[in-house]
């Protein structure tokens, strides 16, 4: 039951409140990206690995989706190492380091 209320609550810090009796395949694929993150986070670990979490959502709501996301981890104190190709996401972040022709540039 504890971990069913935790589920709820996080589920509700993103937004996704109102989906919460739908099936994956009822939920875009956007929904489904934050779900997946939700799972990560309801655990309130130190560090959460996201490859590409906006991968499935237009550039321009990327940022938008994925803010309430950001916010619910630094409330929880938990870091995100975050791989994406929007700029605009990671300009969100607190630091950015790019890949260039396989190096690292900060």
């Amino acid at each position: 039951m504890q971990a069913q209320a935790a589920a709820r609550k996080t589920l509700a810090a993103i937004g996704l409140a109102g989906r919460l009796d739908h099936k994956p395949a009822r939920l875009s694929g956007g929904e489904r990206q934050r779900v997946a993150i939700v799972r990560a986070l309801v655990t309130r670990p130190d560090c959460v690995l996201a490859d590409g979490p906006t991968g499935n959502q237009d550039r321009a709501s990327a940022c938008g989706v994925f803010e309430p996301v950001l916010a619910l981890a630094r409330e929880r104190g938990s870091a995100f190492v975050l791989v994406t190709h929007s700029p605009a996401l990671a300009t969100r972040c607190q630091r950015a380091l790019c890949l260039d022709r396989g190096r690292l540039a900060g």
